[in-house]
């Protein structure tokens, strides 16, 4: 993989709060990246931003660098997997401790990330999923999406000894612990699944606070009710080979490699 970064690290604040960055996957998202780069701007002012550009075709690196971001466009196109675990994978390399993920496409509200930074900070997880289905009713997403998440829903509680109401959230935030593992083994297809396994996998903590989500504005989303089916069906299949396979202990991956897939 080929990519170009030109990311800057910062050191703890005055206040001694752990090395925080955020991160923003992207895809054709020239139409929403600027302003959710200012909008996070706007709540971490001094917390560094970047996005990954997963081998737009449109300007999005562009305007997210005029916006205020760090930059890496891949030089090829990965998939959201890919594209994070890059970010996740940069994040650990620089020695931050901690990542918001966020999505290009506006739909979260950047205002909700002291929310997500709250409760790392106080709930003692290792991941905390910003939920759009706390309270339930808030949001509603299309049938396919529905029903698939529903089904993810009854089937990852017995796999991750808890429910998760928003299994698919891509917007969360993440403690050194959880960054190591996601540096070197979050999977290119389907990561938020997967990372949800491979934290039970290797005993870290997770944890879910209520955020605000809004309809996409801008762009064009890749869940078709096509898309939407045959992602259901190749994570049921992926929850199931996961929840068969014995444990990796991390200590096993090296610092700098990606395990294969």
């Amino acid at each position: 993989m080929t990519r170009t970064a030109v990311v800057t690290p910062v050191a703890n604040d005055a206040r001694g709060m752990p090395k925080l960055i955020v991160i923003i996957p992207a895809l054709n998202e020239e139409g929403a990246i600027g302003a959710v780069v200012r909008k996070v701007k706007r709540v971490l002012p001094d917390t560094p931003v970047l996005v990954i550009d997963d081998h737009s075709t449109d300007r999005t690196a562009r305007i997210a660098g005029d916006a205020g971001a760090d930059v890496v466009r891949l030089h090829t196109h990965l998939g959201v997997g890919g594209c994070v675990r890059t970010g996740y994978q940069i994040a650990f390399e620089r020695g931050y401790e901690q990542v918001i993920r966020i999505d290009g496409d506006g739909q979260h509200e950047a205002r909700d990330i002291p929310r997500i930074l709250g409760a790392l900070a106080s709930s003692g997880a290792d991941v905390v999923i910003g939920s759009r289905f706390i309270p339930p009713g808030e949001w509603q997403s299309s049938f396919a999406r529905s029903l698939g998440i529903a089904l993810f829903r009854r089937l990852l509680a017995p796999v991750l000894g808890k429910a998760i109401l928003d299994p698919t959230s891509g917007f969360i935030g993440i403690n050194r612990q959880a960054l190591a593992v996601f540096a070197h083994r979050l999977p290119h297809v389907y990561p938020e699944i997967g990372g949800l396994i491979l934290l039970r996998r290797n005993r870290l903590r997770f944890h879910e606070v209520p955020c605000r989500m809004y309809p996409r504005r801008t762009g064009k989303s890749s869940f078709t009710f096509l898309n939407s089916f045959h992602y259901t069906t190749h994570v049921l299949a992926g929850i199931l080979v996961n929840a068969l396979r014995a444990e990796i202990p991390l200590k096993g991956a090296g610092r700098h490699g990606f395990e294969s897939e």
